[in-house]
């Protein structure tokens, strides 16, 4: 007999029982998309999270105050953020941008009201340093800090909520009492599923503290370094200035860790570690999902019992007229894997549909070699679940098969 002769009678065999052999491909069906879908929102959710980080800028850190000290004289102030702009004890500082932030304020225009999720005070430094650039209009200048000037870019999502089909700019907003007026829009960026980064509004330092911050402490303040590769040096000759500034004793714990009143956060490093925790994530996600793909092959073992158990005196017939035992084997195991590779197919297609829509606010990437993957070890499955039922078919005694009732 052919091996085209033995596809057809497996063929034949499966659709003998249409609804079995569909409830079959129905479980490692969902183990292939579950495994495809899952790893894709691992994956994901790195990306979203990397974007985030990536757009601070790998160039840049980040100095927040821990509040260590208890006191106003270990808070960052705009006095030191002034301070590390010295070309000798900071030659590889290409920016400072000192931010004070309100986790909410209120604009209104014409009426209607919108709660920013973060307006910022800072300097037109700031745009670069955190890779946010204006898409319409223009930034703030130095002067307009300087003066106090209230003027305001706002994000996409500030931009939708109160100017539908509008121009912003120009446009007169108001910001706790205060007038604000709209110069630019800021180019949309990518969010995760948590907090949304167009939901912002940013204006000069000095007029967010006249009206929102007060004439406190910093938020934090962003250091640009003038290369990727200097961020180090950066962060060494940023700690030595603020330890200057705040009389802290240089140690060996004294480069913006739990010994000093403030933290520095290294974006690159940042980076670096989520890299290494959403790899681990995404494996156990996937291995999670893997775990649907074994009760699929599970089923697909007793699905081909039942069907050995079936189809005894049939087997019973093939042997006796001739049909030597490789190729009732080749038969058995051709039905299991061709379960297997159909219902991974169909779990393919319904993980690439399933792509398209936001998964527990996270837009899923698939990874290429994920499919692959899970399409490689459903086929494994329908050859080591389906090994032994075939066996068992193969080793059927002709004359006991005929007996069977």
């Amino acid at each position: 007999m052919s091996f085209l002769e033995v596809i057809r009678f497996s063929l034949r065999g499966l659709s003998a029982n249409k609804l079995r052999s569909a409830l079959t491909m129905l479980g490692i069906l969902i183990g292939v998309a579950a495994v495809i879908l899952l790893v894709a929102v691992g994956n994901g959710s790195a990306k979203a999270i990397s974007d985030r980080i990536e757009a601070l800028g790998t160039n840049t850190i980040t100095v927040m105050s821990t509040g260590r000290g208890g006191s106003s004289s270990t808070a960052l102030t705009k006095k030191m953020a002034d301070a590390l702009v010295d070309p000798e004890l900071a030659p590889d500082i290409k920016s400072v941008s000192p931010v004070v932030s309100a986790s909410s304020a209120t604009m209104t225009y014409e009426g209607t009201d919108h709660s920013v999720g973060t307006f910022v005070g800072t300097t037109p430094d700031w745009f670069g340093a955190s890779s946010t650039p204006v898409e319409k209009g223009a930034s703030f200048t130095a002067d307009d800090v300087t003066q106090g000037r209230r003027v305001v870019v706002i994000g996409q999502t500030v931009a939708e909520e109160l100017f539908p089909g509008v121009d912003p700019i120009d446009k007169q907003v108001t910001v706790s009492g205060a007038l604000f007026t709209v110069v630019g829009v800021l180019k949309e960026k990518s969010s995760t599923g948590f907090q949304d980064s167009n939901d912002t509004a940013v204006a000069p330092l000095t007029a967010v503290q006249q009206v929102l911050a007060g004439y406190g402490s910093l938020t934090s303040i962003i250091v640009e370094a003038k290369d990727p590769d200097k961020v180090d040096a950066v962060q060494s000759e940023v700690s030595t200035i603020l330890n200057q500034q705040l009389n802290v004793k240089a140690t060996a714990g004294s480069t913006g860790t739990s010994s000093t009143p403030y933290r520095i956060q290294n974006a690159s490093s940042l980076l670096e570690t989520q890299t290494e925790t959403a790899d681990t994530f995404t494996t156990l996600l996937g291995a999670v999902a893997a775990i649907s793909l074994l009760v699929g092959g599970i089923g697909i073992t007793n699905i081909m019992l039942v069907t050995v158990t079936e189809r005894t005196r049939e087997i019973g017939i093939r042997k006796a007229l001739g049909a030597p035992r490789r190729v009732i084997l080749t038969q058995f195991l051709i039905e299991a894997t061709l379960l297997s590779v159909l219902g991974g197919a169909l779990g393919v297609a319904a993980a690439l549909i399933g792509s398209h829509f936001t998964i527990v606010g996270v837009k899923p990437v698939i990874v290429p070699s994920s499919i692959g993957l899970a399409v490689g070890v459903s086929v494994a499955i329908g050859l080591f679940f389906g090994g032994l039922p075939a066996a068992r078919a193969a080793r059927l005694r002709p004359i006991d098969a005929l007996r069977y009732e």
